[in-house]
């Protein structure tokens, strides 16, 4: 078993990225797949989202970053929870400005990750809303890219802007880096205009845009607040059971993958 990386990264912020990376990371150990949650925004949302106060850190992803400190040394696993936390605070600037000064900075963090691929089924990692030295190391060291988006007027530009980012990171530093998927967030079916870049999504991604859509909940929105994943806040509320829907399309995806890789029996 080796790691499944995926980064959750959209330029454009308020768009669910941290809700989307701590739910699906309590969809997927749910399932009994061990799993770990990358905090890589000084903002520390996801950290704080699990119920761990970053102004208390000892140690963060800072730190791991810049090679001080093994990943393995610096997780947390969050009360409740069955995941790991590699958390952050504000301390991820610092680190920021100190990788622009070393060589081969864009591959710090999967330098830190390498020991530990065999530890986990699936790394999440919640990027910055920017492009800057820690997104460029979580799609450094990711295997794809998932990206949630609000079906607004904005939203297709931002899109559009982020792929082509993905394009630049495969010809430089990852060629290996895919798209994971585009996931509509805080969904109105309601509002006509979410309905007609919903359906522009889907005539210009095709596959790549995920069946599953997360509605616009208040559930959704208290449970940060709580310090925990909706899945735990209110299991039976319409946003938890869209994550586990989408962890459960993502997994459909990776079965089909494989079959499709299996070779044909000859008789």
């Amino acid at each position: 078993m080796s790691a499944r990386i995926i980064a959750v990264a959209n330029q454009k912020g308020g768009v669910g990225k941290t809700t989307t990376c701590v739910n699906l990371a309590a969809a997927f150990s749910t399932m009994n797949l061990p799993v770990a949650l990358i905090d890589l925004d000084p903002q520390g949302n996801a950290t704080t989202g699990t119920g761990i106060d970053p102004r208390k850190l000892m140690v963060s992803a800072c730190e791991v970053l810049l090679g001080e400190r093994s990943f393995r040394d610096s997780i947390l696993r969050p009360d409740g929870l069955n995941f790991d936390l590699l958390p952050s605070n504000g301390d991820l600037t610092a680190a920021e400005m100190i990788l622009l000064q070393q060589d081969e900075r864009e591959y710090a963090l999967r330098r830190a990750l390498e020991p530990v691929l065999e530890q986990y089924a699936w790394i999440f990692i919640d990027c910055p809303p920017s492009l800057n030295m820690l997104t460029l190391n979580a799609l450094a060291a990711a295997d794809s890219v998932l990206i949630p988006m609000q079906c607004e007027y904005f939203a297709l530009e931002g899109l559009t802007a982020l792929i082509n980012t993905i394009e630049q990171i495969r010809s430089s530093v990852n060629p290996d880096l895919e798209i994971e998927g585009i996931l509509r967030t805080m969904y109105d079916g309601r509002n006509n205009l979410a309905t007609a870049v919903s359906d522009q999504l889907i005539e210009n991604f095709g596959d790549r845009v995920y069946r599953t859509l997360v509605p616009r909940n208040i559930r959704v929105a208290e449970a940060p607040s709580y310090g925990l994943p909706v899945l735990l806040y209110d299991p039976q509320s319409k946003g938890a059971l869209a994550h586990l829907a989408l962890a459960g399309e993502m997994l459909r995806r990776y079965e089909k993958k494989d079959r499709a890789k299996e070779p044909l029996n000859r008789t």
